[in-house]
């Protein structure tokens, strides 16, 4: 149940900021700055220094708030597990490696592989995961989400690369469960400007809000 929560938790929220910075004190002041925007699911990933410990300052840091802290860029077991051990509630990777969802499995994490192919899709749907990561999303666009929902409706499908301000609508229309995104999110810091990176934050959620509201209607 612990696992089925996380993932609907990260359904709900619709967005999952990828951090990716040059230190340790510039993640923790993106982290922060997205968090104040509202966006609740937090992917730190392995090309951050000291990102596992990062991981495991946040989790202690937040762990009476609403935030899914969560590791990004796991490309094998080995790291998934140590980032699991220190308390990371989802994996996301870039690509599928099979050995790695197993490693998710036993421990009953959620994990998200990158996948841009129907095979990868399927393998990844009969190894049991419930959110296919749609892995660069800007090398075909929302129109890759329909294409994979008409032989495969049953997987749930987040966009992570190319998704902004401008198309997450139609991310979101398409078909995606929740979208992912980084270096539209965090550009602000590249320029000192946190306050950039939170009004960003708020976009995003308020847009995704928005799309699936209109698909109410």
């Amino acid at each position: 149940m612990k696992r089925m929560k996380t993932i609907m938790d990260i359904v709900d929220s619709g967005v999952v900021a990828v951090i990716r910075a040059e230190s340790k004190e510039e993640g923790m002041k993106i982290i922060e700055a997205v968090k104040k925007g509202g966006i609740k699911a937090l992917e730190i990933t392995m090309t951050v220094p000291g990102a596992v410990d990062i991981i495991k300052e946040l989790t202690q840091l937040y762990k009476d708030e609403d935030v899914i802290i969560g590791a990004g860029t796991v490309l094998d077991p080995e790291t998934a597990r140590a980032c699991i051990l220190a308390g990371a509630k989802y994996i996301v990777s870039s690509s599928l490696n099979l050995d790695t969802v197993k490693l998710c499995n036993r421990y009953r994490v959620p994990i998200m592989p990158g996948i841009m192919t129907p095979a990868e899709a399927l393998k990844a749907l009969e190894a049991g995961v419930e959110v296919l990561k749609v892995f660069p999303g800007n090398a075909f666009g929302p129109s890759i989400i329909k294409a994979f929902k008409g032989p495969m409706p049953q997987g749930n499908y987040m966009p992570t690369g190319g998704v902004s301000l401008d198309n997450v609508h139609e991310w979101i229309e398409a078909g995606a469960v929740a979208v992912g995104t980084g270096s539209v999110l965090t550009k602000g810091a590249k320029t000192g400007d946190y306050e950039l990176v939170t009004e960003t934050a708020k976009k995003f959620v308020d847009a995704v809000k928005q799309a699936r509201a209109n698909l109410k209607q």
